[in-house]
């Protein structure tokens, strides 16, 4: 009897979740399961014994194969879909050897859990270890005491390291009072003194400025009344600063602000006699003989007042301008000198001082001293 057409198309196609599908068998025969038995952990005799081999049960959730090769049928194994509803239940997971009664054994990447008291032992080791005292090793192990003169120089500003490198081979260095010529030299900033090419150098963190001060400002720091003092000029500055002398308040001219507190006291004291320069306009005719009056000295209500030098610089008409020099720092000397000769002031400019000048610096301008002007200032007073 021949069977249908249709019969024969189903045999031919199989059923992809019955005897006979190729697919199952070549996952069978790798070792895999098939893709509805991933979503559950079926044991390894639902695996193998349920499914009956070739000859399994189909899906049906039969419990064995009742017609394949080497299928048992033992009714003590659960089928696939036995397991497969437990597990879809939330029931407790099954081992493959424990036959479904312990627990699921732990994955082999995984752990086992530490007790908390070896987390506080842990704890208290690492707590120990870091709160110990510091070790207290001798000098000789530690760092060497001062700082390297190459260092020390490139920071006061005499160049880079290099550069300082060769001023030491130059023979151009010299530390209290001795000339260095091996590099690796330490020295202490704060005790040594450090001079190149015969100038100290300051090696502290000192700051030396020269400002041209403007006409109208006032000669200090801060003014209780509101009017234009030096402080505005140095508003940013982080380290406080004060001003070597002082300037008449219509007086221009160059004026040194430092906090080198030592530097500025012998600057401004008698007894080291730095010379000040300056520039006065006054009104003719000068008599030849001028010159000799105001260095002779000319009498004061405070005493005798004497120029160290007097020239004249331009003359336009009956408008001079002369250049005095004098050491002294009394309050406003040269305009009562001038005054007292009979030759009032109009207008009075510092164009230098001691070895610091003006130069071509606009009014109002600060800048930054040079280390070589620092070490001419500091040869000056004996520093």
């Amino acid at each position: 009897m021949r069977s249908s057409g249709r019969n024969n198309r189903d045999a031919g196609r199989g059923n992809y979740r019955g005897a006979g599908n190729k697919k199952d068998e070549k996952q069978q025969r790798a070792g895999r399961p098939r893709p509805e038995e991933r979503r559950y952990d079926v044991g390894e005799g639902a695996g193998r014994g349920g499914s009956g081999g070739r000859g399994g049960s189909g899906g049906q959730g039969g419990s064995g194969g009742q017609g394949g090769r080497g299928g048992s049928g033992a009714p003590e194994r659960k089928g696939r879909g036995a397991a497969a509803r437990g597990g879809a239940k939330g029931g407790p997971r099954t081992s493959p050897k424990g036959g479904g009664k312990g627990p699921q054994q732990r994955g082999r990447g995984q752990a086992p859990a530490r007790p908390r008291e070896y987390d506080a032992q842990v704890e208290e080791r690492n707590r120990a270890r870091h709160n110990k005292p510091q070790i207290k090793t001798p000098k000789t192990f530690g760092d060497q005491e001062g700082e390297r003169l190459q260092k020390v120089l490139a920071r006061a500003g005499m160049g880079s390291r290099r550069a300082c490198e060769e001023l030491i081979d130059q023979a151009r260095v010299e530390v209290n009072g001795q000339i260095v010529t091996e590099q690796g030299v330490r020295v202490d900033p704060d005790k040594d003194e450090v001079k190149v090419d015969g100038l100290t150098v300051a090696t502290q963190s000192y700051l030396f400025f020269a400002l041209n001060k403007p006409a109208g400002v006032v000669s200090t720091m801060e003014d209780p009344d509101g009017r234009q003092c030096l402080g505005d000029y140095v508003t940013n500055r982080e380290t406080r600063l004060f001003h070597v002398g002082r300037l008449d308040t219509e007086t221009e001219g160059i004026i040194l602000l430092t906090n080198h507190g030592e530097l500025a006291h012998r600057l401004t004291h008698p007894r080291y006699g730095v010379k000040k320069t300056y520039l006065a306009a006054i009104q003719g005719p000068l008599p030849r003989d001028l010159g000799k009056q105001l260095k002779d000295g000319i009498q004061l209500e405070d005493g005798y007042a004497r120029a160290d030098h007097f020239r004249v610089v331009q003359q336009t008409g009956k408008n001079y301008l002369v250049e005095v020099t004098l050491h002294e720092g009394r309050k406003h000397i040269v305009r009562r000198m001038l005054a007292e000769a009979g030759f009032p002031v109009e207008k009075l400019v510092r164009t230098s001082f001691g070895p610091i000048s003006l130069g071509d610096q606009k009014s109002g301008w600060l800048r930054r001293m040079t280390n070589t002007e620092v070490g001419m200032l500091m040869r000056e007073v004996d520093l």
